[in-house]
């Protein structure tokens, strides 16, 4: 028997009231558990365990230059030397969420070609069962003064051991006052810094860091975490130019390797005229590390542009002159890296043409990789 209309009104009503009602008590109200903010203890980041900071007597803690560089290098390579590329927080926890507080030197969060992970963001690993770094959390500031959770939910260890992290800091804007915040009652505990000697990478803003979309994928970040190396990062955007003044300060690091990766903000020329000496600068301080040089990459779009690999061709002349000469005299642990396997061959692995994406990153590690590694291992003692 079909009802009437005004009852069928009737019982949607009804039932549409009784679902309200069901769901209005089964929310939660403002002070119940699943509203309450978690309450946080922070520990200042200077405290746990830094890797990648090169000199101790910097004006700010994260400086990546000793205060004594600005009356040595350019403005500009000073001013870029504030920013934190490289730098990485280490420390474990059984906390189940893990936040941070920062506040950032400049207020410009991110660039045209680069997003605000990378420029101003910090980035998260964990170590996986076997022993590897495998990437956790990313954080996308939206302003200069940030306090959030990065990571929630964190799995312990199988074992119930608390869980190694590894925080890369900003690529190019400058970090003070960096707080880890952990759960009340969770443990938070400095990892030691690597004691080996670190990579020392000098180079241009693919040093840096430009274009990758987080902090974590530069290409030094990389090779430090599949060699299980630590690196320092002098890579300066648009400053990179076998600079001696650069080199006096490299100088004074205890490096494992020195990687001089300058070309594309050099042309032939420059190249000529300071390769030579920048090692022979290098080699006062440093009789028997390691010197990688290393060609630029050659524009992705060069193959549609008249000439477009014309000052490539010019720079690898002269830097792989430089090479020889300094074989020539007698020069020993001298490495070279060519441009070939760079950025691939498919034109795909760059943001702009010049910069790698994450794809280009990945792949100038992936050329990197083996020269590194075989450099390392003939070091060794057996």
């Amino acid at each position: 028997m079909m009802l009437p209309k005004t009852e069928i009104i009737s019982g949607k009503l009804k039932l549409a009231l009784a679902v309200c009602v069901c769901c209005c008590l089964a929310v939660e109200r403002p002070g119940q558990a699943q509203d309450q903010k978690p309450s946080v203890t922070w520990h200042d980041a200077r405290e746990l365990g830094i890797e990648g900071r090169g000199f101790s007597d910097t004006e700010k803690f994260f400086d990546r230059l000793p205060v004594r560089a600005e009356s040595v290098v350019r403005p500009q390579v000073w001013n870029l030397s504030r920013f934190a590329s490289g730098m990485q927080v280490l420390f474990k926890t059984d906390s189940p969420q893990i936040h941070v507080r920062y506040k950032l030197t400049a207020s410009q969060l991110a660039k045209p070609h680069m997003p605000a992970t990378s420029v101003s963001g910090v980035d998260l690993y964990s170590k996986n069962g076997d022993g590897q770094w495998r990437w956790a959390a990313v954080l996308k500031p939206a302003k200069q003064e940030i306090e959030s959770a990065l990571l929630r939910n964190i799995a312990p260890n199988p074992d119930g051991s608390p869980r190694e992290f590894r925080l890369y800091l900003p690529l190019f804007n400058g970090i003070e006052d960096l707080e880890i915040g952990v759960l009340e009652d969770s443990s938070i505990e400095a990892i030691e810094p690597d004691s080996q000697r670190p990579i020392v990478f000098y180079g241009t803003s693919i040093m840096h860091g430009a274009c990758a979309s987080r902090s974590g994928m530069t290409i030094p970040a990389i090779i430090g975490r599949r060699l299980h190396v630590p690196i320092i990062n002098l890579g300066f955007s648009g400053n990179g130019r076998m600079e001696q003044e650069v080199g006096q300060f490299i100088g004074e690091l205890d490096a494992s390797l020195l990687v001089i990766d300058c070309l594309p903000n050099m042309n032939g020329k420059q190249v000529s005229e300071r390769c030579i000496p920048l090692v022979r600068q290098l080699r006062a301080s440093h009789p028997e590390t390691p010197i990688l040089l290393v060609e630029d990459r050659v524009f992705t779009n060069a193959w549609v542009r008249r000439n477009g690999d014309a000052g490539h061709r010019a720079n690898h002349a002269a830097l792989h002159e430089a090479f020889h000469s300094l074989l020539d005299e007698g020069e020993k642990n001298l490495y070279y890296l060519t441009a070939d396997d760079l950025l691939g061959d498919d034109h795909e692995a760059a943001t702009d043409g010049s910069h790698p994406s994450d794809l280009g990153m990945v792949r100038y590690a992936d050329a990197y990789e083996p020269v590194v590694r075989e450099i390392l291992e003939s070091r060794r003692e057996p």
